[in-house]
């Protein structure tokens, strides 16, 4: 009979377990998992050609759509904001900055990004308006003559 001589196997130094950067990939990937299941008004779900969609609300007024974007740290030039149709489309990019030291985390998003929303079909395109105050993009599209509320009085 032969005897077995039990395997040695040298282990790999272990690696420092560091709570935060798995508690960051858990959010990223639940955060990939939502965009995906509930893009809400997008068009495109979350991918890597597109770049990224900032976060985003929209608020249905009487008269208008108020479309409101975080875009911390973007320029004026860097934000292109198209109407075709029904759909509004906000795209840029954020740049790099230039780092003097090692960067040694980085949660922020930089690159390219695009947001498109399917609007009801009933907007005034010629007065579409937006701005950017405080890292914050409002456009404005008001509806047309025709989409707008409103009340009727009920007679007796």
């Amino acid at each position: 009979m032969s005897t077995q001589v039990p395997e040695r196997r040298s282990r790999p130094a272990p690696e420092r377990w560091e709570p935060l950067s798995e508690l960051d990939q858990v959010t990223e990937r639940m955060r990939r998992m939502l965009d995906q299941t509930f893009g809400g008004f997008a068009l495109q779900p979350f991918s890597t050609e597109m770049g990224w969609a900032p976060p985003v609300d929209i608020e249905e007024t009487d008269d208008a759509y108020v479309i409101e974007a975080e875009l911390p740290g973007v320029k004026e030039k860097d934000v292109n904001i198209e109407h075709a149709g029904n759909e509004i489309s906000v795209s840029g990019e954020i740049k790099e900055r230039e780092r003097k030291g090692v960067l040694r985390r980085q949660t922020r998003r930089t690159g390219r990004f695009e947001y498109r929303v399917r609007l009801p079909e009933h907007v005034d395109g010629e007065k579409i308006d937006a701005k950017l105050d405080g890292g914050v993009l409002t456009v404005r599209v008001p509806k047309s003559q025709r989409a707008q509320r409103r009340r009727i009085e009920v007679k007796s």
